[in-house]
């Protein structure tokens, strides 16, 4: 399940990362080589005020033949994000860093960087977005770090003023579908199988779209290889980052609906994690719907019992009220399972005639909810004054809903 969040001090988030001293504070001196100028340029182009970046971040990441292409929309949903996510593979092959590579040169981590973060600054974002392939070395774990240390500083900067919902408190995740290397080479094979198979449809028949043909996905011993490769480098990169960010590890191996029920039940909305501190604080004195229905039974065989202990009168009452005036009712909407009704029945202005209705209404297993319409009738007029004298009826408006029939249609 999710971590604990934690936000350290700069300093103090490097000591995280198992590694050297010496070798860390050597990646963070790296890392702020390339992030600062990088950052700088960002605020002399759009302007400190415009430097709106994602409420929220998942960084996806997989091992080959995880399911990610797969899962990656369904995780979006669970969250509710509607926008694309952000490939990096995708990003990264622009026409801009075409020419790069084209030139003869490397697409280092400045390069990533600088693509990424003017990428993440696009208004389609600004609710959250999945990342999918950062970090993966050393250094940009580091530089997302500082862009985390920068989202945090506007955040608190702007807090209070009319910019405030534009920078609000960031969330970063960390999202890891895995499985162990038997599964993951069984499923990059079989990928490689079908892709054979329809390649060789689409260029008999000549309609279709030709699938990647991955090298990893045809030889054995390549797709050992890149599971290795995952897991040294990108799952090394991610588990550095598990003691600062909000880390979900989501077992991966077992059907699609396990999957998907492993995804929602890790990546349930938690409010503390995801409020601001000062919205959560406001709002943590109201009980949870999970915590007021765990002896809710119990609380409504006690009070019907006090019913019929302290006042069968009035309990018989309601029950004669529902059974001979609104069961009618009910059983002519069993189909669609919704059923309106309004009364002017005295009985229901008694004390606690409301609160039996309900209860009695939820043991036979219906929701019901009443609401008061009053309803001002004019009963005489003062000739002299023309002022009106109206008496108020009561409506008494009960919804009951309950499970309709099902019915084979067509």
């Amino acid at each position: 399940m999710s971590e604990t969040p934690k936000t350290p001090a700069p300093a103090a988030a490097a000591a995280l990362t198992p590694v050297p001293a010496a070798s860390a504070a050597l990646e963070i001196h790296d890392a702020k080589i390339i992030f600062d100028p990088i950052w700088d340029d960002l605020e002399a182009h759009f302007g400190r005020q415009h430097l709106r970046f994602p409420k929220e971040i998942i960084l996806l990441g997989g091992a080959p033949g995880a399911g990610k292409g797969t899962n990656t929309a369904f995780i979006a949903k669970t969250r509710g994000l509607t926008c694309s996510p952000i490939v990096m593979s995708a990003l990264l092959d622009t026409p801009e860093m075409k020419r790069i590579k084209d030139a003869g040169n490397m697409i280092g981590d400045r390069e990533v960087l600088a693509v990424l973060l003017r990428q993440l600054l696009k208004p389609e974002y600004r609710d959250g977005v999945i990342l999918d392939g950062f970090p993966r070395t050393k250094t940009q774990v580091e530089c997302l770090k500082m862009l985390y240390e920068k989202m945090t500083q506007l955040w608190r900067e702007f807090y209070g003023t009319p910019l405030a919902m534009h920078f609000r408190q960031p969330v970063m995740q960390i999202v890891v579908l895995f499985v162990d290397e038997k599964e993951s080479v069984e499923r990059q094979l079989k990928r490689g199988r079908e892709t054979k198979l329809h390649n060789a449809e689409v260029r008999r028949t000549g309609t279709g779209q030709l699938w990647e043909e991955r090298a990893t996905d045809f030889d054995e011993k390549l797709a050992r290889r890149r599971y290795r490769v995952f897991k040294e480098q990108t799952w090394d990169a991610l588990l550095s980052l598990k003691d600062i960010y909000h880390y979900h590890l989501i077992n991966a191996q077992g059907t699609f609906a396990e999957v998907e029920q492993n995804i929602v039940e890790e990546l349930a909305y938690q409010s503390s994690l995801e409020l601001d501190p000062r919205t959560y604080d406001r709002l943590r004195s109201l009980p949870l719907a999970s915590e007021i229905v765990i002896h809710a039974r119990q609380e409504l065989v006690k009070r019907l019992d006090g019913y019929e202990l302290t006042n069968p009168e009035r309990f018989q009452q309601v029950v004669t009220l529902i059974d001979k005036k609104m069961m009618p009712i009910v059983t002519r909407h069993a189909l669609s399972g919704h059923a309106n009704i309004n009364s002017e029945d005295a009985v229901l202005s008694e004390p606690d005639a409301l609160p039996m209705l309900i209860d009695i209404f939820s043991e036979r297993g219906y929701h019901a909810v009443v609401d008061i319409h009053r309803i001002e009738i004019p009963e005489s007029v003062d000739l002299s004054t023309g002022k009106i004298t109206c008496r108020v009826k009561k409506v008494y408006r009960s919804i009951i809903r309950f499970k309709g029939s099902e019915i084979r249609r067509g």
